[in-house]
Parts: structure tokens; C-alpha cells; sequence
């Protein structure tokens, strides 16, 4: 019988297997056969740092079926949710791309998020928009009304008030200025290209001269997962 002690160093050995995948983008197989070794213990089985590691080999080895069970079947710390979050969407990106035959586009990641809406087992209820916080988006709308264009100091502090990166906070104004210009291009009766905002993530604070594009094309989200592929089995 595994007593409170055994059960504590396993998970000490688990979180460090972890780590090492994170921070190495190292073989996931490896935190694979380390689950595989871990012994017959229910009280072990069921934590949540275990489940969680579960669910990242599920994903790396295209075994979404298990993947979505193991997300469904506990309620995980909110500290886990991103993660987890990021887990969900991508594998229900991948197989929508497989019978599709082609990579998503923004519209068909959007119809796939609105099929498969996060369980409540690792979302908190807030309503997200690209995994962003109502809260966030709150704050960076506030703040394009006073100016559309922070300046690299003000992106920081809004990168720290909402919780986000400072890449988020530039891709959103760019996205949301594009969006308006498009709304002015269009009530205007215009008839020219459309233009995509061409401000960098250089920080650099004044409007550039837009070029032609569809937009948008800058990613809303970062994630620290975003380096796992999975593989077929």
C-alpha cells in the first residue's frame, strides 16, 4: 500500500518530467513511458498533475478521444485551465483539418470553437474571445477609444494589467484598427483593396503606410504550449 510520502515523490518526479518537456521542448514519449511506470495507485492515478500530463502525451500521440475524456472527467485548477485550454482547441483544430483536407482558416477555427465549446471542467465561465478575458478586452477597448496607438511604455503596462503579452496587446490594436478601417472603407462606398495595418512588433509608436492584404493575419494568442505536435500512433 503507497502511502501519503510514496504518493508525494512520485508526483515530485512527474513535475519534474514535466519541466523538462516544457522548457526543452524535449521527446514527450519520455514523460510517456514515465506515466506508464507509475504503479496501480488510484489516490496517484487521479491527481491532477498526472491527469494533466496524460492529457499532454494524448495530444502528442493524436489520441484526441482520450485527450477530450481526460479533460472532461476532472475539475481542474483554474492555473491549469490556458494549458489545458490550448489542448482542446488544437486537437479539435487538427481533426476538422483532416477531414477537411486543409489547414482552418480563421472563419473555420471560429465554427469549430462554436461546435466544441470548452467544457466547464477547464474554463471558469468567463466569456473569451481568442482566449482572450472579457476583463482584458474591456481594458484594451477603453484604451483605443483615448488612443489607438500605445506607445512601447504603455503596452507594457497594459500587457500588466490585463495579463497578456506585450505581443498580444500590439496584435490587438493592429487588428482592431484594421477592422476599423475596413468599417470606413466600406460606409464610404470605396472601392479599393483592402488594407492591412503594417505597424510592426517593433513597438513602434506611429501609423505606417498600410499595404495591401486580407487581414488579419496576426495571432491573438501565444501559448507556452505552442511548440507540441502531436503524432499518429
Amino acid at each position: 500500500m503507497f502511502t501519503l510520502l510514496n504518493v508525494n515523490l512520485l508526483l515530485v518526479g512527474l513535475l519534474e518530467e514535466e519541466r523538462l518537456v516544457l522548457q526543452q521542448a524535449g521527446n514527450i514519449e519520455r514523460l510517456g513511458r514515465f506515466l506508464w511506470s507509475l504503479p496501480a495507485c488510484e489516490r496517484l492515478h487521479a491527481h491532477e498533475s498526472v491527469l494533466k500530463a496524460k492529457a499532454m502525451v494524448a495530444f502528442h500521440r493524436g489520441n484526441f478521444k482520450e485527450l477530450y475524456r481526460l479533460l472532461e472527467s476532472h475539475n481542474f485548477s483554474a492555473h491549469n485551465h490556458s494549458n489545458l485550454q490550448e489542448l482542446w482547441m488544437k486537437a479539435h483544430y487538427l481533426e476538422a483539418e483532416r477531414l477537411r483536407g486543409r489547414p482552418l482558416g480563421a472563419v473555420g477555427k471560429y465554427r469549430v470553437r462554436r461546435k466544441f465549446p470548452l467544457p466547464r471542467t477547464i474554463w471558469d465561465g468567463e466569456e473569451t474571445s481568442y482566449c482572450f478575458k472579457e476583463k482584458s478586452r474591456t481594458v484594451l477597448r477603453d484604451w483605443y477609444l483615448h488612443n489607438p496607438y500605445p506607445s512601447p511604455r504603455e503596452k507594457r503596462e497594459l500587457a500588466e494589467s490585463t495579463g497578456l503579452t506585450t505581443v498580444q496587446v500590439s496584435n490587438w490594436f493592429k487588428n482592431r484598427r484594421q477592422r476599423d478601417r475596413q468599417a470606413e472603407h466600406k460606409d464610404s462606398g470605396g472601392t479599393g483593396d483592402k488594407q492591412l495595418d503594417s505597424s510592426t512588433d517593433d513597438d513602434s509608436d506611429a501609423p505606417h503606410a498600410p499595404a495591401p492584404h486580407a487581414p488579419p493575419l496576426y495571432p491573438l494568442y501565444e501559448h507556452p504550449l505552442a511548440h507540441l505536435q502531436y503524432h499518429h500512433s
